[in-house]
């Protein structure tokens, strides 16, 4: 199963890496290293979503920032997502920065185990060798917490790697705003992989922005969710909304009828983007086809 996945993500990636121009990471200044990764962590990478605790109403615990969260439990596996902190004990304030950049961009731990499902590696292959260091840059700031994580349980093989390793990835740029909200999208943000419909496990990228996957108890909050159709289908995804509104269902989760959206979206997130990455995710969006929900 998982082999098919990685086949299909690497064959979707490979168009995006196409888009990719600019300069590399190795010449940003430190302070500007970090300012960026402060920024992704704080607002589309969203990385605390997942490996930060939060309450029962859904907001983070802010003593507890990345150090290990939700478990989520599927057919094939029950993970838990680990602590990210430098903690040494507990967390991964151990590895070299080319240790987290692989365990990111690849999903190998410095031990040569491969990390699985639910982390999106597939997607954050794409990441650009600027803000992949400026997320480490973040991770090197952040408080370490003592904090330990059970190990995740696989009940299916894991595949023996996630593609082939990551060499270089230049950085996108905003000029462009397709090319650009795809990677905000795609690398960053991860959102076609819930958004994307799985067939027997394989994400079917033929119908990119469909949803339709069922998350039940989704970072223990109690409910289940099923994935929207983010598609410009004008009735059944969110192609008659204006792009405000889009803007405000990703910043606060509000539709345009004013109902609430659920909080598995990480909305405490994505408030924080930038009006150019807003802007730029909404060319993303209304360039996926119209596609029914099934």
């Amino acid at each position: 199963m998982f082999e098919k996945f990685a086949a299909r993500v690497g064959a979707f990636a490979s168009g995006l890496a196409i888009l990719v121009c600019g300069p590399l990471a190795m010449a940003q200044a430190p302070d500007e290293l970090l300012a960026r990764g402060t920024y992704l962590m704080d607002s589309i990478g969203a990385c605390g979503n997942c490996h930060t605790p939060k309450r029962s109403d859904g907001t983070p615990i802010e003593n507890l920032h990345l150090a290990g969260a939700f478990v989520i439990e599927e057919p094939g596996f029950k993970a838990y997502a680990p602590n990210i902190t430098m903690d040494e004990a507990t967390g991964i304030g151990t590895w070299s920065d080319e240790e987290i950049i692989r365990a990111i961009r690849e999903g190998f731990r410095p031990d040569g185990t491969i990390i699985g499902p639910p982390m999106p590696t597939p997607w954050y292959r794409d990441i650009s060798d600027t803000d992949v260091r400026a997320i480490v840059a973040y991770l090197r700031n952040a408080p370490p917490v003592n904090r330990v994580v059970p190990k995740s349980e696989y009940r299916v093989p894991l595949p023996p790697d996630w593609g082939p390793p990551v060499e270089s990835v230049p950085d996108v740029s905003p000029d462009d705003p397709l090319a650009y909200g795809t990677y905000v999208a795609v690398a960053l943000g991860h959102c076609t992989e819930c958004h994307t419909p799985l067939v027997e496990g394989v994400h079917d990228f033929s119908r990119t922005g469909l949803g339709g996957n069922s998350y039940p108890n989704i970072f223990g909050l109690g409910f289940t969710v099923i994935s929207a159709n983010v598609t410009s289908h004008p009735t059944l995804g969110i192609g008659e909304w204006t792009d405000d509104e889009i803007k405000l269902a990703i910043t606060d989760g509000i539709r345009p009828d004013g109902r609430q959206m659920l909080e598995s979206m990480a909305f405490q997130y994505y408030r924080n983007m930038s009006e150019e990455d807003l802007d730029a995710l909404v060319v993303y969006l209304r360039s996926l086809p119209p596609l029914p929900t099934e």
